[in-house]
């Protein structure tokens, strides 16, 4: 079994272990055939040369990376507020029409990104955000994967036993919510965490913003990793530079999430 395991482990590990390879290659190993796995004359000068292409842009490259923070906390933030308040009532009280609105959330995780990318620019564009952070930000609070994984994982996880109990008590709405039901929540909020995370650190935003000082990261780094061959080695240098923060959140979110899986030891 442990074999088995650590194989299955250094598989799953391959695509990391061989991006990294490829970021350390000279130049004359980029193009070799068949491709060696490891390098075997490693350098560091794909980073150099990625480095020295960001001071040389036209805006600092610190404005990027603010730019791409910025986007990333308020977004990610914004979503697992407003998804946790907005599944709390449907989870726990019935109310009219409350099917009907979690049957049309479940519909609308059929749709992909590429489907609602007309409807989302239409939207933006009357409401007169184009070219601003909130372009961005507002759709990313909207996502109903959020508000679908945080109603489902309240259902198994927040007994109502226990919010009678808080009823009994005296606690009000608010505070059944914030003290009860977000720490029993905590590995859904993790998850949340890393899928934003990830998915706005990566985002180009090139459909709404125009602004060269309000354009992302990974905008910047793709007009240098698509700039030719010879760039090659400079592209996979820039893979790993974008592949740290959300690879960083997933391990400290994956510790909580492990943490916090048990349930409230009410069964109902």
């Amino acid at each position: 079994m442990v074999v088995f395991l650590t194989t299955f482990t250094l598989l799953m590990m391959l695509p990391l272990i061989y991006a990294v390879s490829m970021s350390l290659k000279p130049n004359s190993e980029l193009w070799k055939f068949p491709p060696n796995i490891l390098p075997v004359n490693p350098t560091m000068k794909h980073y150099r040369d990625l480095f020295s292409l960001m001071s040389d842009t036209w805006v600092p490259m610190i404005r990027y990376i603010f730019n791409t923070l910025f986007i990333t906390v308020v977004g990610t933030f914004g979503h697992i507020t407003l998804a946790s308040m907005a599944a709390y009532p449907l989870s726990k009280y019935k109310f009219p029409g409350s099917k009907t609105i979690f049957v049309i959330i479940r519909t609308s995780l059929m749709f992909s990104g590429a489907v609602l990318a007309i409807p989302n620019y239409l939207i933006i564009n009357s409401l007169h955000l184009i070219d601003s952070y909130a372009a961005v930000i507002l759709p990313a609070f909207s996502t109903t994967l959020g508000l679908y994984l945080m109603k489902q994982f309240m259902d198994q996880m927040v007994p109502i036993s226990l919010l009678e109990s808080a009823d009994l008590d005296g606690a009000s709405e608010w505070r059944k919510f914030r003290m009860i039901v977000m720490p029993l929540v905590k590995p859904a909020t993790a998850t949340l965490l890393i899928l934003e995370t990830q998915r706005l650190w990566m985002t180009g935003a090139t459909p709404y913003i125009y602004s060269e000082e309000k354009k992302t990261l990974s905008y910047a780094l793709s007009q240098i990793s698509t700039s030719g061959i010879a760039r090659q080695g400079v592209g996979a240098a820039i893979q790993i530079l974008m592949m740290l923060p959300p690879l960083i959140v997933f391990i400290i979110s994956q510790s909580k999430v492990i943490e916090t899986m048990s349930t409230s030891g009410i069964k109902e």
